[in-house]
């Protein structure tokens, strides 16, 4: 298994325990340079946001994966953390149906949970 598809594992199994909704993950490498791929997950409310965050870093932290950069913090609208490799963005549902990252990347290709 390769690195960053590892890391992607690992951050939707971060998001999925602790109950976020609609989990997608979308390989970009093809498409751009930025990631390999974008994991995409909403919370309901910005308790459930906060909570995915810190379940992400955790996970990829004890796998020793550290952020590269997170932007939002402090706002529980859209916070991306920058992995390098990957991009998670977790997302309030009204900001994510707004921004919706899946129509703008949608030449990715997305992955399905039991592929990853």
């Amino acid at each position: 298994m390769n690195l960053s598809k590892e890391m992607a594992k690992i951050a939707y199994e971060a998001l999925d325990d602790k109950k976020a909704e609609d989990i997608k993950v979308i390989e970009v490498k093809d498409i751009t340079v930025i990631a390999d791929y974008f994991v995409i997950a909403n919370g309901t409310n910005s308790s459930q946001v906060s909570a995915l965050v810190d379940a992400v870093e955790e996970g990829l932290g004890k796998a020793g994966y550290e952020p590269k950069r997170i932007e939002g913090i402090g706002t529980t609208n859209w916070i991306l953390l920058d992995y390098g490799d990957i991009v998670v963005h977790i997302f309030s549902r009204e900001d994510r149906l707004f921004y919706d990252l899946e129509r703008i990347w949608r030449d990715g290709k997305t992955i399905d949970k039991d592929k990853l």
